[in-house]
């Protein structure tokens, strides 16, 4: 999850629908105004036929199994957000959560949150486990301890059940990295809302992690991740909203939803060179491949 700035809440228009259907490979539907349908048809009429509903804590992590399970289109992922860890551990006074204030619970309330997305991982309609990872943008010092056993068992919990493992990655590269080395990574490892350079994105490669590009690749000050797109190989990349957030130019700031993947997809295109169809074709097997289906 990100944060956008602007206020504006007019939803972008329509965008042209693609001619090759593709999914967007995370976003957040609970976030979204307007109903699952709608939000599913609208996607739809524009070429997003598949969505993977991203979990961030135990109640949302529900929501995406049994959201899944009523629409054949969703595919969901469980886990609890790198800053979801210390809140649970340390707790939350501040109620920045959707959760509210939460006293401290420790190691065992972080055991016990955890327990449930073992749960959660192992019915089928799940597809994956994520997102999970490190954010040293959000969390300081005190909360490292709690996100790095949070993300170790989680790497555990998708290994354990054959399931991809989707990876919240901010100001944290090398960590991210180091760790996925330690534990060893899943078969099917997913940068979500990819934000490494170009030399990271060539590790990814080497690795066969895949990388989803998100509407910040169409920022006017993302060269740096645009050079990364060029570098990551067709076979690994994926398109993600992480709708509500992380809206693609010209519309940034306004609410984000899966029907605006065609905007970001040729934005893609463009800077890899490619044909949107091409493109399109190749984000699509991708998709199916990371999250197995």
């Amino acid at each position: 999850m990100s944060s956008d700035r602007s206020k504006d809440v007019t939803p972008p228009p329509l965008p042209a629908p693609l001619a090759v259907p593709v999914a967007d490979s995370h976003t957040h539907l609970d976030m979204q105004s307007g109903t699952v349908e709608e939000g599913l048809a609208k996607a739809a009429s524009v070429g997003v036929t598949t969505v993977v509903q991203v979990g961030c804590d135990v109640n949302g992590s529900r929501w995406a199994a049994d959201t899944a399970a009523a629409h054949p289109s969703v595919h969901a992922t469980v886990a609890l957000h790198p800053n979801e860890a210390p809140r649970i551990v340390l707790g939350d006074p501040d109620g920045w959560s959707r959760q509210g204030e939460r006293a401290a619970g420790g190691d065992a309330a972080l055991d016990e949150a955890l327990a449930e997305i073992d749960r959660l991982a192992a019915l089928p309609h799940v597809k994956g486990v994520g997102e999970t990872g490190l954010d040293h943008f959000r969390t300081g010092p005190e909360g490292i301890a709690a996100q790095e056993r949070s993300f170790r068992a989680h790497i555990e919990i998708a290994k354990r059940h054959g399931k991809a493992l989707v990876i919240h990655d901010r100001d944290a590269h090398d960590d991210v990295l180091r760790i996925l080395k330690e534990e060893g990574a899943p078969e099917r490892t997913v940068f979500h809302c990819y934000s490494g350079d170009a030399e990271m994105a060539r590790i990814c490669a080497e690795n066969g992690y895949f990388m989803s590009f998100a509407g910040n690749v169409t920022f006017k000050n993302a060269q740096p991740l645009r050079d990364a797109l060029v570098a990551a190989p067709r076979e690994l990349v994926l398109v993600e909203t992480d709708a509500p957030f992380l809206t693609p130019a010209p519309y940034r700031g306004r609410p984000n939803a899966p029907y605006l993947i065609p905007v970001t997809l040729r934005a893609m295109a463009a800077v890899k060179g490619l044909d949107e169809d091409t493109l399109a074709t190749a984000v699509s097997a991708n998709t199916a491949r990371a999250f197995g289906y």
